[in-house]
């Protein structure tokens, strides 16, 4: 058996924080800093909000990524320490995920596409509430759900955004997306959906010039939408490193008895 050939080419990135900066400086000093061009390993120093977007980034696509907690709640990185860096690299398990893919068209007839690898939300953008039609493959499951908003969330995302909303946490092996409404007034019994990870939906805003609905991908917003489509990206994927004592199921499983 071949053995795994040390990361040593580390590219560091930062957060704008005062901690992440700190941890940035004496980093590179200590290990060195390279061009992501030239790394083996990116190694991203903030909190989740900054994770998601060093994995938005073109070289997340073909570097991994360790992620070293200089944020709050961190649930995406590794715990920060300075020492055996190098040592923490090689023992490090990597987990691969697949991000959704939106597919947005506004009342203008402009179309986005965006991934998102937490979740794709839709959101009321005034006073009034969003009345919003889902189609599963094709197939329409709801004509009418009048709510604040909905989202469609990743395993690796269903902890975030999705558990706030009282949607389920969903472990990272199920292969599966959690459909969940935000302040759901009709149907007033439906809770949500899970679907299997293959599944493409579609949500249809009605009455969408009067009552606006916001699209977002992680991050990224499109105003005033009439259609969103969603599906998983297989084509495209992002490679996270987590220590062994800390890997990311075993995070997702922890989640589901806190209470």
């Amino acid at each position: 058996m071949t053995e795994q050939k040390p990361l040593t080419k580390i590219s560091f990135c930062a957060s704008e924080t005062d901690n992440a900066q700190v941890a940035l400086k004496r980093l590179s000093e200590r290990f060195g800093q390279i061009s992501p061009c030239e790394a083996e390993v990116l190694v991203a120093l903030g909190g989740d909000g900054f994770m998601l977007e060093t994995l938005h980034s073109d070289w997340a696509r073909k570097l991994p990524v360790y992620g070293m907690n200089r944020g709050t709640v961190g649930f995406l990185l590794n715990n920060y320490t300075e020492s055996k860096l190098l040592e923490r690299l090689e023992r490090a398990v990597p987990v691969i995920l697949h991000p959704l893919k939106m597919t947005a068209v506004t009342c203008d007839g402009e179309v986005h596409e965006a991934h998102a690898i937490n979740e794709v939300s839709l959101l009321r953008s005034t006073r009034q509430t969003a009345k919003i039609a889902i189609e599963v493959d094709g197939v329409e499951r709801l004509d009418n759900l009048t709510c604040d908003g909905v989202l469609l969330a990743t395993s690796a995302g269903s902890t975030a955004y999705n558990l706030s909303a009282h949607g389920p946490i969903l472990p990272l092996k199920a292969q599966l997306l959690a459909l969940t409404p935000i302040s759901v007034f009709r149907p007033r019994r439906w809770r949500g959906a899970l679907l299997p990870e293959q599944a493409k939906v579609k949500f249809l805003i009605k009455e969408a010039e009067k009552r606006p609905v916001s699209a977002v991908a992680d991050s990224f917003e499109v105003r005033d939408v009439k259609q969103v489509e969603i599906e998983t990206d297989f084509d495209r994927s992002f490679t996270l490193l987590f220590d062994p004592e800390q890997q990311l199921e075993e995070r997702i499983l922890v989640e589901q008895f806190n209470y």
